[in-house]
């Protein structure tokens, strides 16, 4: 085969093969786990006597280049699979007997299910491959390219620990990432990304900012909003308020625990019990924390009698969830165990299903465009009705909700692509899935058609004719929860926020001692303005402190404050600021007066409107 019919997964793999070599020319005594490729790269898991360090990192990347530039072939191998068993236990690998007699008893889709990586089979229960490279041997599938020298150009980027088979319970090993692609131009234009990224990343630019807190004190995964923080929920909330006001929905409050009946009633707790936290006994009865908000909602709909005249209901309410995720997996803001749900529920009849999820899909569009969001897709995620065992076995309700969702998603013209096996237990679900400034894939809000919640809670409508029928039910969260938006809107803005969200919108920077009670005058007119923010007035700061005007406004640049207004005696004398934006510079000078209104149509456009004409 030439080497440009090879393909990058292949080359990746091929290279995560060659980074074992290495590791087992370094350290004799590895013990390796499974090492897939990925969309960039590959990893691969690794038991050590001593922790991993960058500077070992550089030793493996070197010795693999020397490796490299041997061609050493990849030769295929096959043994039985109670020789390859006894093979890989003369070998002291004991991770690989453990695939092995795993892929004896129950096949190569458990390895993939269990591990994440889909190489590691055999022709059938009786043949298992191996390819060696070298002196190193691997248990694998294939394919893989002719030689070592045809992997392409890589580089290892970091250690963390994973679990082996992703259960805690299990030995912890250290994982090796590494990025790798067919080119040296291909690999440089990754790592400028992956060096953009990290300078974005929400973790780090919401400490420097004061955003949010996640302390051992509290627990992992629930993260606590600092003051700064607080103002983007607010926002946020507040647009998403009045975008629903406008769309015809009503609000409601419910409570954060329930009693375990109205689980199992919804189905969650047969379905969803293993991301529940354990019950709370109170009064002698099982209370949970609530993972969704769903249940409650539908006891509000059923606390009334609705007729077909009267639907569609909606019902909103940004809910507070907790849901048990393994702390392997928890990331700042972006996976939490405690979270706020911009959450809302559709009571429809089966004819108003298409256009009521079709008016969710463009509230999503609105949301995107106004955050300058334009590539974003949806994932239609569908049940596998070969293993109904996950989900409501009702195969006719399922292919009725398809239908619609499906109708629906065509007529709105917005991308989408279907994926099998990852519907909610209730009905097919749709996540919008958008893609950052640096090309990171999210998935920020999901949403569903359920056909089940009528049956379970008995709700329904009076049609035309005096006879109760069933509702349809839209589970929608557009602008997601306001962890996992916030985090991506910090990485989307690199934490230079609009105005109208940003935290701080101005600080007054007195030039001089004497300045001061001007600078107070000013943020007092500021604060007091008529201007439409979720609290009322320009969100405004003074900075008294004693150093240099120049020190003031780069401690403002750095808290990435949209307006620094600098004060001294001829702008005191003639009652105005001169103006400095953030991102457009000096911007002249102008009366508080002025300024107000150029703030209020930013905060009312919710667009920026600085840069002078």
């Amino acid at each position: 085969m030439s080497e440009q019919e090879f393909s990058a997964d292949t080359r990746r793999h091929s290279a995560a093969h060659l980074m074992a070599a290495a590791v087992k020319d370094l350290f004799p005594n590895a013990q390796f786990g499974v090492g897939p490729a990925t969309g960039t790269g590959f990893f691969y898991d690794i038991k050590l006597d001593e922790t991993l360090t960058q500077e070992d990192l550089q030793r493996i990347e070197k010795r693999m280049k020397e490796l490299r530039k041997k061609k050493h072939r990849f030769d295929r191998e096959e043994l039985n699979v109670d020789e390859a068993i006894a093979y890989m236990d003369r070998e002291n690998q004991p991770f690989k007997v453990e695939l092995l007699k795993l892929l004896k008893e129950k096949g190569s889709t458990a390895i993939a299910k269990e591990t994440g990586d889909e190489s590691v089979a055999g022709d059938g229960l009786d043949t298992i491959s191996f390819y060696r490279t070298g002196d190193f041997v691997d248990l694998c599938r294939g394919p893989h390219v002719d030689h070592a020298g045809q992997v392409g150009h890589f580089k290892l980027r970091s250690i963390a620990g994973a679990y082996w088979r992703g259960d805690q319970k299990n030995a912890q090993l250290q994982r090796i990432h590494a990025v790798a692609f067919p080119t040296k131009e291909e690999l440089d234009a990754e790592l400028l990304r992956l060096e953009e990224q990290a300078k974005r990343d929400h973790r780090k630019i919401g400490k420097e900012l004061g955003l949010f807190t996640i302390v051992d004190e509290v627990g992992s995964g629930l993260p606590m909003w600092l003051p700064a923080g607080n103002v983007i929920r607010d926002e946020l909330e507040r647009l998403a308020r009045n975008t629903e006001h406008r769309a015809g929905y009503h609000r409601v409050s419910t409570p954060h625990i329930t009693k375990a009946d109205l689980y199992f009633k919804s189905g969650h707790l047969p379905y969803y019990a293993e991301d529940m936290y354990a019950p709370m006994i109170i009064d002698e009865q099982e209370y949970y924390l609530r993972p969704m908000n769903c249940p409650h909602h539908h006891m509000i709909y059923a606390h009334d009698q609705w007729s077909y005249r009267d639907l569609p209901v909606r019902l909103s309410e940004y809910g507070q969830v907790y849901r048990h995720e393994a702390s392997g997996g928890l990331s700042g803001l972006m996976r939490v165990r405690g979270f706020c749900q911009n959450d809302a529920h559709i009571y429809c009849r089966e004819d108003q299903a298409k256009d009521e999820f079709l008016a969710v899909m463009h509230m999503h569009a609105e949301y995107y465009r106004l955050f300058g969001i334009e590539d974003f897709w949806m994932r239609l995620s569908l049940p596998d009705f070969e293993n109904l065992e996950k989900y409501v076995d009702d195969v006719e309700g399922w292919k009725k909700a398809l239908g619609i969702l499906k109708a629906a998603m065509d007529e709105s013209g917005y991308p989408y692509k279907e994926v099998e096996g990852e519907a909610a237990f209730y009905g097919p679900k749709v996540d919008f899935m958008v893609k950052s400034v640096v090309g990171t894939e999210y998935a920020i809000s999901t949403n569903q058609l359920d056909f089940m919640a009528t049956k379970r809670f008995e709700l329904g409508y009076t049609d035309k004719d005096g006879e109760k029928k069933p509702v349809y039910v839209i589970h929608r969260a557009p602008l997601g929860s306001h962890e996992r938006f916030t985090a991506f809107l910090i990485e989307h803005y690199a934490g230079k926020f609009p105005t109208w969200i940003a935290p701080v919108q101005a600080i007054v920077i007195p030039i001089a001692d004497r300045h001061e009670d001007y600078a107070e005058q000013v943020r007092k007119a500021l604060f007091e303005a008529d201007v439409d923010t979720v609290h009322g007035g320009v969100r405004v700061e003074a900075d008294m402190a004693a150093e240099r005007m120049q020190k003031k406004i780069r401690n403002a640049q750095t808290r990435q404050i949209p307006y620094m207004l600098v004060v001294g005696d001829a702008e005191a004398e003639a009652g105005q600021v001169a103006v400095r934006h953030r991102d457009h510079g000096d911007i002249g000078t102008m009366s508080v007066g002025a300024l107000i209104e150029r703030i209020a149509k930013e905060q009312k456009a919710r667009a920026d409107l600085a840069k002078p004409e």
